[in-house]
């Protein structure tokens, strides 16, 4: 075994899920909890049964929603993403479905990889500093993005549903 091979082993178990088994894992889980939340607004409104699912399957969709949110910026950094897809990768967590199509589009245009490129190379700049620093350290970056999940999550919830923002 070379020595390339030690620091790339040392890489993996240090962060074993790269930007392209992260980012499809999030895509997947974004379009279930859309069912989810589709499936509960239909027995809401729909067949005036419940609103336990709309409350549980919109929970775990926003929770999943800001996850995907967040994973698509720490990607788009890592993979230095044109603006153009990043917008197109943000808005895709808006529309029902649309985050698996372009998470695909993405791996066949070559946006996402197994690895992650700040691991080894340089940051360059402080944002790729800030990912570079959350990529090498993933335990308290992943505590630390947790948390801040949380805080906004709850404070969207305190806002409560977003046609009444404005209201």
């Amino acid at each position: 075994m070379t020595r390339d091979d030690l620091s790339t082993t040392a890489d993996d178990r240090r962060l074993t899920t790269g930007p392209e088994r992260l980012y499809g894992t999030l895509a997947f889980a974004e379009a279930v909890t859309w069912t989810l939340l589709i499936l509960g607004m239909l027995l809401k409104y729909v067949f005036d049964v419940t609103d336990l699912g709309v409350r549980l399957g919109g929970g775990v969709h926003g929770f999943v929603f800001l996850s995907y949110v967040t994973a698509t910026i720490l990607v788009a950094v890592d993979r230095r993403w044109r603006t153009k897809d990043l917008f197109l990768g943000l808005g895709s967590s808006v529309l029902p479905y649309a985050t698996i199509p372009f998470e695909r589009s993405a791996a066949r245009r070559g946006l996402l990889a197994p690895r992650w490129r700040l691991l080894a190379e340089s940051p360059s700049g402080p944002v790729e500093r800030i990912v570079a620093t959350a990529l090498r350290h993933p335990v308290p970056a992943l505590l630390l993005t947790l948390i801040g999940l949380a805080v906004v999550f709850s404070v969207l919830l305190a806002l409560g549903p977003p046609w009444q923002w404005f209201s």
